[in-house]
């Protein structure tokens, strides 16, 4: 194959195109593992990536797309030789380095995972870095020593990628989820996830108080902002919040108070650059802990021809769950 099908990114005076283009084998990135692309997917940040709503691509011209499923197909890494099923999610993926929404690409070794034997390159790119994400959030409230016994977890952005994963794999290990969500509508399939209670967004999306009433003992927050100071504020004694998303944008309008009055912890999740162990155990667990059955509840499938307009979608709040792209 000496060109194939890429949604391509590249720079047009103070802005960007984006188009589905045909691309060269040739002009491939320095890499030891080339691989065919089964699957990618449509994450938030692919959206800012194709609409150009933030700066996610650092490189021009670019092939979107932070995470796909495939097989190998060429390998001169140890670890790695043709037909071998594997993930990649992150590590600069359609930001530095051409991207997954391509029918190829070539990477560096070290950021591949071995595709679990209980879940399909299909389901892998289902799950997608939002729930990929969302297990290491999961995983962070674990280490900071929660568990269901302490109380209730809220989920925000529920509806979305991450939240939807987040909603799911909790309930699965036996948490009370408060799913958080601006979509009433959406109160049915969060109650299918595994929701026991569903929390309107607008009643965290006001100015924070320093302390408010104690509601749950951890949450997951995708929004940040003015969502996360108000999670924060109504964090249980002890408690912890993961934070992993910035949909509500980059500040956080709130006070050291819930830190050091009720000890309550912030937790950082980064899902690019994050170490490969973690990366393992994270899909290790996924495959255990991850009711496969509501997978299905939560995807939907496009082509690489419907990316762009999906892109545009998920930007705009209109995506429910999570989005597989279909490319081999």
């Amino acid at each position: 194959m000496a060109t194939f099908k890429a949604i391509v990114v590249d720079k047009a005076g103070a802005g960007q195109t984006v188009r589905l283009a045909d691309f060269d084998e040739k002009d491939l990135m320095d890499g030891d593992v080339t691989v065919r692309v089964e699957w990618s997917t449509v994450n938030y940040k692919d959206g800012l990536a194709v609409t150009g709503k933030a700066p996610v691509v650092r490189r021009f011209p670019m092939i979107a797309g932070v995470d796909f499923s495939g097989t190998v197909e060429v390998s001169s890494h140890p670890n790695w030789r043709p037909g071998d099923k594997v993930i990649l999610n992150g590590w600069g993926l359609g930001e530095t380095h051409l991207g997954a929404l391509a029918q190829k690409a070539r990477v560096k070794g070290d950021w591949l995972v071995r595709l679990p034997a209980g879940i399909s390159s299909r389901d892998a790119m289902a799950i997608g870095t939002a729930g990929y994400t969302a297990m290491l959030a999961v995983m962070a409230l674990e280490r900071a020593g929660l568990g269901p016994g302490r109380g209730p977890v809220v989920v925000t952005g529920a509806a979305g990628g991450v939240g939807s994963v987040a909603v799911a794999l909790l309930a699965k290990l036996g948490y009370a989820v408060i799913a958080s969500t601006g979509r009433p509508e959406e109160a049915s399939y969060l109650k299918g996830l595994g929701a026991t209670e569903i929390l309107d967004r607008k009643e965290l999306s006001g100015p924070a108080r320093p302390l408010a009433k104690e509601r749950w003992a951890g949450g997951i927050d995708a929004v940040g902002s003015t969502t996360l100071a108000n999670v924060l504020s109504m964090t249980r004694y002890g408690g912890a919040v993961a934070a992993c998303g910035l949909a509500g944008g980059m500040d956080l309008p709130t006070s050291v108070a819930p830190f050091i009055l009720r000890g309550v912890s912030l937790l950082g999740i980064d899902s690019v650059m994050c170490p490969l162990p973690l990366r393992q155990e994270a899909w290790r667990r996924l495959e255990t802990d991850l009711d496969q059955s509501k997978i299905a509840a939560m995807v939907s499938e496009i082509g690489l021809d419907e990316v762009i307009a999906a892109g545009q979608r998920i930007v705009e709040g209109q995506v429910r769950g999570r989005i597989v792209v279909k490319i081999g």
